[in-house]
């Protein structure tokens, strides 16, 4: 047994304003988007994103709501990591938009990467690295 491809699945609350981001911003193609479900692609990489914009879990007569798995509180919860070559080049790319995490400006870790990090609109933690 091998497996041999993961794909980050991206909870939004709005998904139109994710996609500009994803296809502006970082550059994604928009390869595929249906009822609150959107596939994005670049190179390799692929990236799904999921609307998650139940407020039902907020009126309080639904104290015991049903849980959907949709809640909105859930969107800007998740992280995903890209792999890449050339992780310096896209960090000086994205320097003059101001989206690079204050906490994570493009550094060399101990675990051997060299990385950097940016939220989605959603505040989704991206990460792009690079092994050295």
């Amino acid at each position: 047994m091998r497996m041999v491809e993961a794909i980050p699945a991206l909870p939004v609350k709005e998904m139109e304003r994710s996609l500009l981001f994803y296809k502006d911003t970082l550059g994604f193609l928009i390869l595929h988007v249906e009822d609150g479900f959107a596939v994005l692609g670049l190179d390799e990489v692929q990236v799904h994103l999921w609307l998650a914009d139940d407020e039902n879990w907020r009126k309080e007569e639904h104290w015991n709501p049903v849980v959907t798995g949709a809640e909105s509180f859930i969107a800007g919860t998740s992280s995903c990591r890209i792999g890449m070559k050339g992780v310096d080049d896209l960090y000086e790319r994205f320097g003059p938009m101001d989206i690079t995490h204050p906490n994570a400006p493009l550094e060399d870790k101990p675990w051997g990467t060299r990385e950097f990090s940016v939220l989605d609109p959603d505040r989704n933690l991206i990460t792009f690295f690079e092994w050295r």
